[in-house]
């Protein structure tokens, strides 16, 4: 018990450490930060202009979490390879927009394609599309799954950055749920005649392993890289599992643990040519 009891407040520590040392990159990237306060006190939605020239708006204190890590920190990108101009992304889990407009702004010659199914972070993701002016974005207000097309539930839990398909996740059966459309990987490849996809980057709070596990190899072979977020405990797969699938068909894998949650991590997948 005090082994455990020592292992929980270490991790707690790390929390908090984690937290303190990333408020100078929230601040310093920000070029409006006293908007965050508003955020703070709950007073609605807020613009963040951040100092490379991206302009997001945002309805939490976790949404301006979520642009410190993938807009700032690059995490993505960080622990994967840089998109490149002309590429094709593919964004599962876009939430508001943020790493599809930051992509679209940095690259004008690449597509991305964003999926985001809970209504009021799609209508963020339309209007930070407009904020910015980055047609080379095409939005759809669709979940992704593992097989078919149709619906689905989602369920509302937490923060909107915290919703998730997956029946077998935390709390899904005690938050309010929805109904949303969905489309599997495959047919999502199939609709929008994409013969390759150069970066595929999720962030659908366990679904991942539905999608990818159900996905036809012909589809995997057509991805030269990807990065996701992993969350384990949301299913009865973990990303070891994952990346095993991941491997036997083909790729390489790399995976990198949350600095403040023991569960969650980054998975980074790609094919040599």
């Amino acid at each position: 018990m005090t082994t455990r009891r020592t292992y929980q407040a270490k991790a707690i520590v790390s929390r908090i450490n984690y937290y303190l040392r990333s408020l100078p990159t929230l601040f310093s990237g920000i070029e409006n930060w006293p908007a965050l306060f508003s955020l703070l006190l709950r007073q609605g939605p807020a613009t963040l202009r951040l100092r490379g020239g991206l302009s997001l708006t945002v309805s939490s204190l976790m949404d301006a979490w979520i642009v410190k890590e993938t807009c700032l920190d690059r995490v993505y990108e960080t622990h994967s390879a840089p998109i490149e101009n002309g590429w094709i992304v593919v964004d599962i889990g876009a939430g508001i927009g943020d790493f599809a407009t930051q992509t679209a702004r940095d690259h004008p010659q690449t597509q991305v394609f964003a999926f985001e199914p809970f209504p009021p972070s799609y209508a963020l993701l339309l209007e930070n599309i407009a904020l910015n002016c980055t047609e080379n974005v095409r939005p759809f207000p669709l979940a992704v799954c593992g097989r078919g097309t149709g619906s689905m539930t989602l369920s509302a839990t937490g923060a909107a950055v915290q919703h998730t398909t997956t029946p077998s996740a935390p709390a899904f059966n005690v938050a309010p749920t929805l109904e949303v459309a969905c489309i599997s990987l495959d047919t999502l490849f199939e609709s929008n005649q994409l013969e390759r996809c150069d970066y595929l980057k999720m962030d659908c709070e366990g679904g991942e392993y539905d999608i990818l596990l159900n996905t036809s190899p012909d589809t995997l072979h057509r991805i030269r890289r990807m990065c996701l977020e992993y969350h384990d405990g949301y299913s009865a797969y973990s990303h070891r599992d994952l990346e095993a699938h991941l491997i036997s068909v083909g790729f390489q894998t790399a995976c990198y643990a949350n600095p403040a949650h023991g569960y969650l991590g980054l998975l980074h997948a790609w094919q040599t040519p």
